[in-house]
């Protein structure tokens, strides 16, 4: 989880600010992601601690923060935070439970994280709106659907607004066929190296996701192909990942 690293980052994004207020815009939502990869040895033991912290925060009602919980098949745990602005993030949320658990006890709960990786970090991301396609309302917590299917479209700087263009025709045209599939998009933000847009799907589980992808084919037809491999005429590098969202482990402020 976060360490002093966190420091780093902050002062490094503060330089940002202007140019990622700016691609932010009304159209997207930004988040803060601390991403912890791991060990498969430790995942019982990070759910379990990842438990007991969120206990402690529900008992001395930390505020001013919230997270969602995301985890690959390959041990990527996601700890997602909304954020208005990257001013957000000079605030320091965890003193005051800190201070209400006391020292010792805070840090032997980041000590019991710290056993579970090697590899940790922060990034920003944004949910572009304006590319998603969920015709019923854009959320990201779709209820009794916490099966995740992540498809990564790397891309180089150069072909950045040819894969943008495609991907709004790719809306376009599961809007014009009423398709069920529906899917949000991401773009990356300070601190990731690389380009890529993030296509995230949503099911019931792996059963769920098969049916619906190949309903959605059938749907497209030969122009939904065409569409496709346009697009990926601009894509450098194709990722998938699929896991799951953890609601037990996700926390919001009471009042």
């Amino acid at each position: 989880m976060r360490t002093l690293k966190k420091i780093i980052f902050i002062a490094l994004a503060a330089m940002l600010v202007p140019f990622i207020g700016t691609a932010q815009g009304e159209k997207n939502q930004a988040y803060y992601v601390h991403e912890d990869q791991v060990k498969p040895s430790k995942i019982h033991d990070y759910d379990m601690v990842s438990k007991d912290f969120v206990e402690a925060c529900k008992k001395h009602n930390l505020q001013e923060m919230s997270w969602q919980v995301a985890s690959t098949d390959t041990g990527r745990y996601f700890n997602i935070s909304p954020i208005e602005n990257m001013a957000e993030l000079d605030k320091n949320v965890m003193a005051p439970l800190a201070e209400k658990m006391g020292e010792d006890a805070f840090r032997n709960l980041f000590k019991r994280y710290n056993e579970c990786y090697d590899k940790h970090g922060d990034y920003i991301i944004y949910l572009n709106k304006e590319l998603t396609y969920m015709p019923e309302g854009i959320s990201t917590t779709t209820e009794g659907q916490n099966y995740r299917k992540w498809h990564f479209l790397h891309v180089t700087p150069s072909n950045i607004q040819n894969l943008k263009g495609k991907l709004k025709e790719l809306k376009a045209l599961y809007t014009s066929k009423g398709s069920k599939e529906y899917y949000r998009i991401y773009h990356n933000g300070f601190g990731n190296l690389g380009d890529y847009y993030l296509a995230v799907i949503s099911a019931v589980d792996a059963e769920d996701y098969a049916k619906k992808s190949k309903e959605n084919e059938a749907l497209l037809g030969e122009e939904g192909k065409k569409l496709f491999d346009e697009m990926f005429g601009y894509v450098l590098k194709y990722e998938t990942e699929t896991g799951q969202m953890h609601p037990n482990l996700a926390y919001t402020p009471s009042n």
